[in-house]
């Protein structure tokens, strides 16, 4: 099993490998291992000089490889959002992705990606919906399967997370999710049962959360009996961020490391609960044995040599990364106004336009060294080009980020300046051991976020906080503010400590003038985070000029153009890590822009900036609607490429877009603690079926620019083989996607589900032929009473087309 968990079928270390795990065990006495289960800071396991285990260190990375500080000082890759990858339908495009992070990782000295986040979109309202891949688990799991063996292949490991039932943000640290064994089974363990049998992850992150009232943690009926016994994983099993509660608990459910360290329930704790006889010795081998195991596949455990010996080629990130976006952007609209032609005039609107959001907001966050916003790449492509603003998508202060220069000086009890570092924005998120040199948690004082700010524009710029304590605000020589900020009542506790953005003042500027910044916070200690940290912003927002000019301006550019782009977009207080949605519509006053430009120009196109669904009240006004969801540092010259047709728009849609009103599953709250999943295994497209609304844009739905005509459907056994022409006038991808339903309806089951996906390429006229095996699972179901599996006999149509409603050619079979 060793082998085959190692994720490469030809890997004759592993069991050398066991053998050198074995012997280091057998060196460590009780006190250092549990201090090896407790971590060491927020982002490593400590070293074990006498049995050679160097440092493991831990990175955040579903997008980008942070690693362990929070600075721009080694700016990172920043891929487009894992919607956007799933919206690729390419597994090998999601190996490739993992790969270049691998390469990222090694470069920045990160064994391990805390990624990738593999909870289904069960609820269209989850906040964290962008850093998931998909409602479908099948689909999640091809996915997540493609960028687990690409991080690995270059040697370093993965924890998908989040184990398990993590699909909501509300209270996440304290909801109890009541989750049938059946809805369990077939849908949110399934894209982590899938990993597991084909990518053989190296590790694996417990959620906060409780599942049917036992905290994930401590879960050892779901750690050690599923994912374990089995599964057979054999992987290590890392808390989420001080998820971990009990020191007996966690050990007996499988924990093997409490994170962030040094002071978790294990350490010192667990020695003490073992010699008490409240927990095994042999329990706290096992985690031992678990985290050697990774430290050996990684190669930091002096004597194994590593999985991977001779990594992967060099991989260009920058192509990568505008090669994914373009690949995921979803075409869900066009009546023939894309591709563009580059001499056509074109009008640009949007304030994400000119503002690119490229990643959502949380842990997932990176720091790039470029960004290409929709004005940079359009200006290149397009031969005449205005811009407006339009609309901007918040009237909110933001963290300081166009125009400043800034950098954080931390001072002592003395006023003495003890370190210094640059910021990348006016966000300032310091965790453990993430201090600047020479700086330390107990010598801190006051931090002072200080520079230069040029304004773009004229006019009253507003200023402001974020965070708790106390703030002094100069801009330009005066002081707006000098107060303090007690603690809100958000529920996250993350998000209490942090609270929302204040305005503490305005100062009136010159565009292109620059003034002198300051924000002085000096620590208070009775406000201490759950963990060691300093989080507090430095906020700004350009003047506010009127809507109604904004909107006026964008109409009368749109009118004297022949084709309008508008940029609509979420902001970081819409989608984000810490809070759910409370609807789906676009913040600010973006429809009505995006109605008044459709009204003087037939040829307006819209490109949505999200994550994650939003509402489209206007799309049956416009010319095309092209969704680019958070499309990460290169997203503007790939949005170039395709609207004006050097590539074409490859993304089909991993989650269903409707309306707020008409979505079967919007509940996210608890009450009383507890969130049922009545809906059982009807989320997604699944649940759209049983309740009969018709979305606006359906699972799998998006437009290219060929034509495809299916040809054949042929099954033979449990293969598939699906004939296509391209019919259009230019090279194509197709996504070939195969449903299945039984013909004998049954209430109990959903309508139909994804079975199966192929892509194929084609030059115009060309036949080409998707093969599809399909898995036996699909004809399977988890029967609750029998607690196993249960395969259903009976006669199914198999249909093949371009979405779940656009189904083309079909045949019965019979189970």
């Amino acid at each position: 099993m060793a082998t085959q968990a190692d994720g490469f079928s030809g890997d004759d270390g592993a069991s050398a490998r066991e053998a050198v795990v074995e012997a280091a065990l057998g060196k460590l006495d009780l006190d250092t291992k549990a201090r090896l289960l407790a971590g060491q800071d927020m982002w490593s396991l400590p070293a074990i000089p006498e049995i050679g285990l160097a440092p493991l260190v831990m990175s955040d990375g579903p997008i980008g490889v942070r690693g362990v500080r929070w600075s721009a000082d080694d700016p990172s890759i920043a891929l487009p959002s894992p919607t956007a990858l799933a919206a690729t339908w390419d597994p090998a495009l999601a190996r490739r992705a993992g790969a270049l992070l691998a390469q990222e990782a090694r470069r920045k000295g990160v064994h391990v990606l805390l990624a990738p986040t593999v909870n289904l979109h069960r609820s269209p309202l989850g906040g964290r919906h962008f850093e998931a891949y998909s409602e479908d688990p099948y689909l999640t799991g091809a996915i997540g399967t493609g960028y687990v063996q690409g991080v690995q292949s270059g040697g370093v490991g993965t924890t998908v997370k989040h184990f398990v039932a993590n699909d909501a943000e509300t209270d996440r640290f304290t909801v109890d999710n009541l989750v049938s064994a059946r809805a369990l089974r077939e849908l949110y363990l399934a894209p982590f049962e899938t990993i597991v049998a084909n990518a053989h992850p190296w590790g694996i992150m417990t959620a906060y959360n409780t599942v049917n009232g036992t905290t994930m943690t401590e879960h050892r009926y779901l750690v050690n009996e599923v994912l374990r016994g089995e599964w057979g994983f054999d992987g290590f099993n890392v808390s989420d961020w001080t998820a971990a509660r009990s020191t007996t608990g966690a050990v007996k459910g499988g924990l093997d490391v409490a994170m962030p360290g040094p002071r978790t329930v294990y350490g010192p704790a667990l020695a003490a609960a073992v010699r008490a006889g409240e927990a095994e010795e042999s329990e706290v081998d096992a985690a031992v044995r678990n985290v050697l195991r990774l430290a050996a596949r990684v190669g930091i455990l002096e004597g194994a040599e590593p999985v991977v010996g001779e990594v992967p080629g060099e991989i260009d990130g920058v192509a990568l990364a505008r090669e994914v976006a373009r690949r995921a952007f979803v075409l869900v609209r066009n009546s023939g106004v894309l591709p563009l032609r580059p001499d056509a005039k074109t009008a640009l609107i949007g304030a994400a336009a000119r503002d690119a959001r490229i990643l959502g907001g949380g842990s997932a966050t990176v720091f790039p060294d470029r960004i290409v916003s929709p004005l940079d790449g359009l200006t290149a492509a397009v031969d005449s080009l205005t811009y407006t603003v339009g609309a901007d998508p918040s009237d909110e202060l933001a963290a300081a980020d166009k125009g400043f220069e800034l950098r954080a000086v931390c001072r002592d009890a003395d006023g003495t300046v003890i370190g210094e570092r640059s910021l990348p924005s006016g966000h300032l998120q310091w965790m453990g051991d993430d201090l600047p040199a020479g700086v330390t948690h107990e010598t801190l004082h006051s931090i002072e976020i200080k520079g230069t700010f040029t304004p773009r524009v004229s006019g009253d710029h507003a200023f402001g906080t974020r965070g708790l304590g106390a703030f002094t605000l100069t801009v330009d020589g005066t002081v707006l503010y000098d107060g303090v900020q007690a603690m809100g009542d958000e529920s996250d506790p993350f998000e209490a400590f942090v609270g929302a953005p204040l305005e503490r003042g305005k100062a009136t500027l010159t565009a292109g003038e620059p003034v002198e910044v300051s924000l002085l916070h000096p620590l208070d200690k009775s406000l201490a985070m759950p963990l060691p940290a300093v989080i507090f912003t430095f906020t700004h927002l350009e003047p506010r000029r009127d809507g109604d000019t904004l909107i006026a301006e964008a109409v009368e550019a749109a009118r004297d153009a022949e084709v309008a782009v508008v940029v609509v977009a979420t902001t970081e207080r819409v989608e984000s890590e810490g809070f759910d949605r409370a609807d789906l519509r676009l913040p600010g006053r973006q429809d009505e822009l995006v109605r008044a430009v459709a009204a003087v120009n037939p040829n307006t196109v819209v490109v949505v900036n999200s994550g994650s669904p939003v509402e489209l009240p206007w799309r049956e006004d416009v010319a095309a609607v092209l969704l680019s969801w958070f499309p990460g540092q290169e997203g503007g010259d790939a949005l170039a490429d395709v609207l004006l047709g050097a590539e074409e728009p490859g993304g089909r849609l991993p989650t269903t877009w409707g309306s707020f009103e008409d979505a079967p599953v919007t509940q996210v709250t608890p009450v009383d603690g507890q969130l049922p999943y009545t809906e059982g295994v009807f989320i997604g497209y699944r649940a759209w079926d049983k309740s009969g609304a018709v979305p606006s844009y359906p699972f799998g739905h998006g437009l290219g620019y060929t034509d495809w005509t299916y040809e054949s459907l042929d099954v033979t056994g449990t293969t598939a083989t699906v004939r296509v022409r391209n019919t259009g006038p230019r090279p194509g991808r197709e996504v070939v996607q195969l449903y299945l339903s039984p013909n004998e309806p049954d209430a109990a089951r959903p309508a139909r589900w994804l079975a199966g996906f192929a892509s194929v390429t084609a030059a115009p006229g060309e036949i080409v032929e998707a093969v599809v095996e399909l898995p036996r699972r699909a004809f399977e179901i988890w029967d609750e009473k029998a607690g196993a599996w249960a395969h259903q006999p009976g006669s199914y149509e198999l249909t093949a087309g371009r979405s779940l409603t656009d189904g083309r050619v079909s045949e019965t079979l019979v189970a």
